[in-house]
């Protein structure tokens, strides 16, 4: 919309709003329309006219224009110095796809920025950052959402989940149905490739099971590397310890003994209140904290042991008849 009112600081000039959504993502104030300039989302015609103070006036006969890969790729450049936590890719384009997944990969393993990618029918990627969405759901007014277009909520449910929260068999809002309904066996063979899917449970599109793509189980990495909750724990305790130490202690500390007692009582508590939330158990802060000084004077480290607990999921039943 663009809303024109009259300026009430400046007499016989204007204010021009532009809104999207209902909300102001541009303002210029001029005497004339021959003087408004193009912003992010409208460029105005030269021939505008003489302006008059209106409540405002929706744009019509717009058009989505057409994406590239190298605005792709200039996005994920701007995003890498955001804080965020998830992104999502609304496309099947596999290059795009194995873009995204190199910069989560890099970003979590070289850059030390614990994020996760959100992308379609894409379990090759086989990585705890990468949550592969294999169908979408159909709302309630009968609307048809795909796997690709699926991507959005999943995206935004990841971003919202609290570090002691699973999505497992949350619905899908306004959802009554997936779009392509999977057997039994369909859905343990999708979840065993690591994909993230919606089942049919009560007249709602539920999520089946809350996990990401990795799939590659060995010892040094155990299968709980799969599961979204306990990865939302690890990402948590590694963003929250940095901006711990960035904010009070980098600069500011001494190495020294008192320093590093000093941290590990951070430490401590800030353990001490994910276990009061149910998001680890079994820590012993004594046991399972140790900070040492490295072998230069301003190195720090720091083990930790951590057990994060998992949602139930799976019951099994024994029943005996007598």
């Amino acid at each position: 919309q663009i809303v024109v009112e009259n300026a009430v600081d400046d007499p016989g000039k204007f204010v021009v709003s532009t809104l999207l959504g209902g909300k102001a993502v541009d303002k210029q104030l001029v005497a004339g329309a021959a003087e408004l300039q193009p912003n992010l989302y409208v460029t105005f015609a030269p021939d505008t006219g003489d302006l008059a103070a209106t409540a405002g006036f929706a744009l019509i006969g717009g058009a989505n224009g057409t994406v590239t890969n190298q605005e792709h790729v200039d996005f994920l450049a701007a995003l890498e110095v955001q804080d965020f936590q998830t992104v999502g890719l609304l496309s099947g384009d596999p290059t795009l796809k194995s873009l995204y997944t190199a910069f989560v990969k890099r970003l979590r393993e070289s850059e030390g920025k614990k994020v996760q990618a959100v992308l379609s029918d894409y379990p090759a990627a086989d990585y705890e950052g990468i949550i592969s969405v294999k169908n979408g759901v159909v709302l309630t007014d009968g609307t048809v959402v795909d796997k690709v277009k699926a991507v959005a909520w999943v995206t935004g449910a990841t971003a919202a989940a609290a570090v002691n929260e699973s999505l497992t068999y949350a619905a899908y809002d306004e959802a009554m149905d997936t779009d392509v309904r999977l057997s039994h066996t369909e859905i343990e063979a999708a979840l065993t490739k690591g994909e993230f899917l919606f089942s049919y449970s009560g007249g709602k599109a539920v999520v089946e099971q809350d996990i990401n793509s990795f799939t590659s189980i060995e010892p040094a990495k155990q299968r709980h590397f799969s599961k979204n909750r306990v990865v939302r724990v690890l990402d948590g305790i590694a963003n929250d310890l940095k901006l711990i130490f960035e904010k009070s202690y980098i600069g500011k500390v001494d190495n020294n003994v008192d320093g590093r007692t000093l941290f590990w009582a951070e430490c401590a508590a800030y353990f001490a209140s994910l276990q009061n939330i149910g998001a680890i158990q079994n820590f012993n802060a004594n046991e399972d904290i140790v900070v040492t000084p490295g072998t230069e004077g301003d190195v720090l480290f720091v083990d930790i042991k951590v057990q994060p607990v998992d949602a139930i999921e799976k019951v099994y039943m024994k029943v005996k008849v007598v």
